[in-house]
């Protein structure tokens, strides 16, 4: 067994992560965390959706901050793709995609303030990046072979019009869509910074105490992702994305001199904002790594490979709860049920939900992310083995599970996972935001003393970092010859 290279490989991931769990502040610090989870679970079965005016419209304003941010993020990743294969498009692409859409949200709240160009904004970089990559994956993979059958003097344009295109329509319309759930999830935890979206009631409700009302909100949010087949249709979407500028709100006016000080002053660095010279500048970016960038990166990897192994344990346990090679159809559609809403809610939401119920610590942020990750893997890992044709005398029971399916699906598990890993490290420094010792903290504090010059650097090692942990995804993934595969 440890003969083989994915074997020894997942044995080395599950070994750093218990390290890292010695390290970890794992705890339940609430007095009362049952009788608050109680509250809570009381608050989803008795859902009040008529408690507030304001959720209607934060629905209305959280789909329409999606279609927006994902439409711009869409066209301009798609134009990025074109050109992705060079070196310095591919390095500004990983470096848009590697800043959380809190991140970016922060940013532009410092210039713009609560506009809806802020919100709008947020999601469209990153996901541009996102795009660009994905899309220029697809393009590369299409068939060559019908463009070589044109007449000679066809056009670059053209050729990819006619050739191209078709060839991946599938492709790029499947992802796109995909791309649009993900953007809900993140126009809905903007409301966490104080715009108009569903994060903004969600957290007033819980800090009042007013679960059913959150869990009103919570439902209406998953009914909101399940039902999207339904209500996003091909034929509808240029009348939403036409129609949701009008709905975004119009939010206090943009001053501009704030842009211009943000940009010539504020992210300056300190000593060169006050004229201390260049020799001071060593000095402070050391006090900057030593006292809150090297603390921050320490506790973003020790929960990001705890949540990562965590994520993996996770998704091999609940594949089975939708194959097909298991249970009748009662059982997969109470399977289908959970991995809806674990996949459908929010990182930062579950986690800001159990630190409300459990107490600060690194135990809420390992939670929701390997709840989220491993709902959206087990997800697919549960489609993949469904279309596994079994021997009629395979095994049944755990045999079948152990012997049978994990080591057919396996390859594709750790793909899956290993691709999941630098956006489980962006969920992870965003967190930090919720007071979890993680990059997103001190990013926080810098912003509220208006240190930007600090929060611009510790958001620079949060991309840096993130880089580099997708590039070693990259590499390993081509070490073990896992096939790539996007996701949210």
């Amino acid at each position: 067994m440890f003969s083989s290279p994915t074997v020894r490989v997942s044995f080395l991931f599950v070994a750093i992560a218990l390290v890292a769990l010695v390290f970890a502040d794992v705890a339940i610090t609430a007095a009362n965390p049952w009788k608050d989870l109680g509250r809570f679970f009381m608050g989803i079965v008795t859902p009040d959706f008529f408690s507030s005016e304001g959720v209607a419209l934060a629905l209305l304003r959280t789909v329409a901050f999606a279609f927006v941010g994902v439409a711009l993020g869409g066209l301009c990743g798609f134009v990025l793709s074109l050109v992705y294969r060079n070196p310095a498009v591919r390095m500004f692409c990983a470096f848009i995609r590697a800043i959380h859409e809190l991140f970016w949200a922060l940013i532009f709240l410092q210039f713009f303030g609560f506009h809806p160009l802020t919100g709008v904004l947020a999601i469209a970089i990153p996901y541009a990046g996102i795009f660009a990559k994905v899309y220029s994956e697809i393009f590369e993979e299409a068939d060559p072979t019908p463009g070589r059958l044109l007449p000679p003097g066809t056009g670059v344009v053209s050729a990819f019009l006619y050739t191209r295109i078709p060839d991946c329509w599938v492709q790029l319309r499947t992802y796109t869509a995909y791309r649009l759930e993900c953007g809900l999830r993140s126009s809905a935890i903007l409301g966490f910074v104080g715009l108009p979206t569903l994060g903004f009631f969600l957290e007033s409700a819980f800090s009042q105490g007013h679960y059913s009302e959150a869990g009103a909100m919570l439902i209406l949010f998953y009914v909101l992702i399940a039902t999207m087949p339904l209500w996003v249709k091909p034929k509808l979407l240029p009348v939403y994305i036409l129609g949701a500028p009008f709905f975004l709100g119009e939010g206090l006016p943009i001053v501009w001199g704030n842009v211009e000080r943000f940009f010539t002053q504020d992210i300056i660095p300190s000593p060169l904002r006050n004229g201390e010279g260049i020799g001071s500048l060593m000095p402070w970016l050391g006090d900057v790594m030593a006292t809150e960038a090297l603390p921050g990166i320490w506790n973003t990897l020790v929960l990001t490979q705890i949540a990562l192994v965590a994520t993996g344990l996770i998704a091999l346990l609940t594949f089975p709860l939708i194959s097909n090679h298991f249970g009748g159809p009662v059982r997969r559609t109470g399977g289908h049920t959970f991995l809806v809403i674990a996949r459908s809610t929010p990182e930062y939401i579950l986690a800001y939900i159990l630190l409300q119920l459990w107490g600060p610590s690194m135990l809420p942020a390992v939670v929701a992310l390997a709840l989220h990750n491993g709902g959206i893997i087990g997800h697919l890992i549960g489609r993949q083995s469904s279309a596994i044709d079994l021997r009629p005398d395979a095994a049944t029971g755990f045999n079948r599970y152990t012997y049978e399916l994990v080591p057919r699906v396996y390859r594709a598990f750790l793909a899956f996972l290993f691709y999941r890993w630098e956006i489980i490290m962006r969920e992870t420094a965003i967190l930090g935001i919720l007071g979890i010792y993680t990059l997103g903290f001190y990013v926080d504090s810098a912003i509220q003393n208006i240190q930007f010059d600090r929060a611009m650097m510790l958001i620079l090692v949060t991309a840096l970092l993130n880089i580099g942990v997708d590039a070693l995804g990259r590499f390993i993934r081509k070490k073990l010859a896992l096939q790539t595969m996007p996701t949210c």
